[in-house]
């Protein structure tokens, strides 16, 4: 009984399988520039994304390319999936979710599928920023990064 009020630790999780970046690495400079807010970058091997964080979903593109996060702390999280793939108009895309919806990190939002989408000749980049609420500075390095694997 006495978990049913136990706070749920926060915590930030890999969104996807895959080798960890820096934001200042991603070849986008709305990115890279961190003019959307701080946060990291992964190169995906895996196919399925997960919510980085828990919360509630404000925004789910009906492309598939991006999803926002809110927290009930008030932080804002955005995942966008690749660079330039809102040009796909969903193709590639599985969308899981929908706007509105609560969700706990590392659980599933989106599959990608990542062949047809490189096939397109687009990158799958897919980032983690934090344009509000969460003043944090993202020293992660680079490294391989399981789907769900905590971060922060």
């Amino acid at each position: 009984m006495l978990n049913f009020f136990k706070k749920e630790e926060f915590k930030i999780v890999a969104p996807v399988t895959g080798q960890l970046i820096p934001l200042l690495e991603v070849e986008d400079k709305v990115f890279s520039t961190k003019m959307m807010g701080d946060g990291f970058a992964v190169e995906p091997s895996g196919n399925t994304i997960v919510a980085p964080l828990s919360g509630t979903l404000e925004s789910v593109f009906p492309t598939g390319h991006a999803v926002g996060i809110k927290t009930k702390d008030g932080i804002e999280c955005i995942v966008h999936i690749g660079l330039d793939t809102v040009e796909l108009n969903g193709q590639g895309f599985n969308v899981k979710v929908k706007q509105g919806q609560k969700i706990k990190a590392g659980e599933a939002m989106i599959e990608i599928d990542n062949d047809f989408i490189k096939s397109k000749g687009y990158k799958l980049t897919t980032m983690v920023v934090f344009p509000a609420g969460y003043d944090h500075v993202f020293e992660l390095g680079t490294k391989q990064v399981q789907v769900g694997e905590k971060l922060v």
